[in-house]
C-alpha cells in the first residue's frame, strides 16, 4: 500500500482525527452493535482505534504496513491487540469476532480480486449474528487528487453489496452519504 507524502500528513493530522469522531464514525456506525469483540482492518495510524475503543471492550487491529503497526503498537499498548497483517489473511481463527470492521481504507487494497478476499476473511472471522461494517470515499476528481501516487482502487458502491453476499455474507447494505458511502452486511446464524 503505497501512500504519498501529502494524505500521509492529512491521516496523522488532529484535522482529521476529529472529522472521523465528530463525522465519519457516528454516520457509518449510526444504529450499529458491535458487541464486545471487534476486528478492525487496516487502522493505518489509528484515528478510527481511538474511537473504536470507547465502543468495545476488546479490539484487535489487522494493519499491513509494519511502520504503522509499530506506531499503533507503541499508541495503544495494553489497550489493542495489534497485529502486523494484511486483512486478506488474517492469521486468526474462523468465528471469533463479533464485529470486523474498516474504514476509508478499501480503496487502498490494490485490486478488487484482492478486495474480495479481505471480504471474505471478514466473513470468515465473524461469528453467526456478527456486522461486518465500514465506509470508504466515493471516487471523484479531489480524491483522485489527494490519491496522486498512491495505490488507489475505489470500489463502486453500486457493486459492492452483490460482492459481499459473494463472499459469504446473507445480507449486505450500502449507502452512500455526502462524499462516501457505508456498508453493513451480516453473515446470518443466531
Amino acid at each position: 500500500m503505497a501512500m504519498n507524502r501529502y494524505h500521509r500528513f492529512y491521516c496523522r493530522s488532529r484535522r482529521w482525527a476529529r472529522i472521523v469522531e465528530d463525522q465519519l464514525l457516528p454516520w457509518a456506525l449510526n444504529g450499529v452493535l458491535l458487541g464486545s469483540d471487534a476486528l478492525e482492518i487496516g487502522p493505518g495510524y489509528g484515528a478510527t482505534t481511538r474511537v473504536l475503543l470507547r465502543r468495545v471492550a476488546r479490539l484487535t487491529v489487522a494493519e499491513v504496513d509494519p511502520a504503522a503497526a509499530e506506531g499503533l503498537r507503541r499508541r495503544f499498548a495494553g489497550r489493542a491487540e495489534v497485529l502486523h497483517a494484511d486483512g486478506t489473511e488474517l492469521p486468526l481463527p474462523s468465528g471469533r469476532f463479533d464485529a470486523v470492521t474498516c474504514f476509508t481504507m478499501l480503496h487502498h487494497v490494490p485490486s478488487p480480486e484482492r478486495q474480495d478476499r479481505l471480504f471474505a476473511e471478514a466473513r470468515r472471522v465473524l461469528r453467526p449474528g456478527g456486522v461486518f461494517v465500514g465506509c470508504d470515499t466515493l471516487d471523484g476528481f479531489v480524491f483522485r487528487l489527494v490519491h496522486r501516487g498512491d495505490t488507489c482502487v475505489p470500489v463502486p458502491p453500486g457493486t459492492l453489496a452483490a460482492r459481499l453476499r459473494a463472499a459469504g455474507f446473507d445480507e449486505a447494505q450500502v449507502s452512500a452519504g455526502k462524499g462516501s458511502f457505508r456498508f453493513r452486511a451480516f453473515p446470518g446464524g443466531a
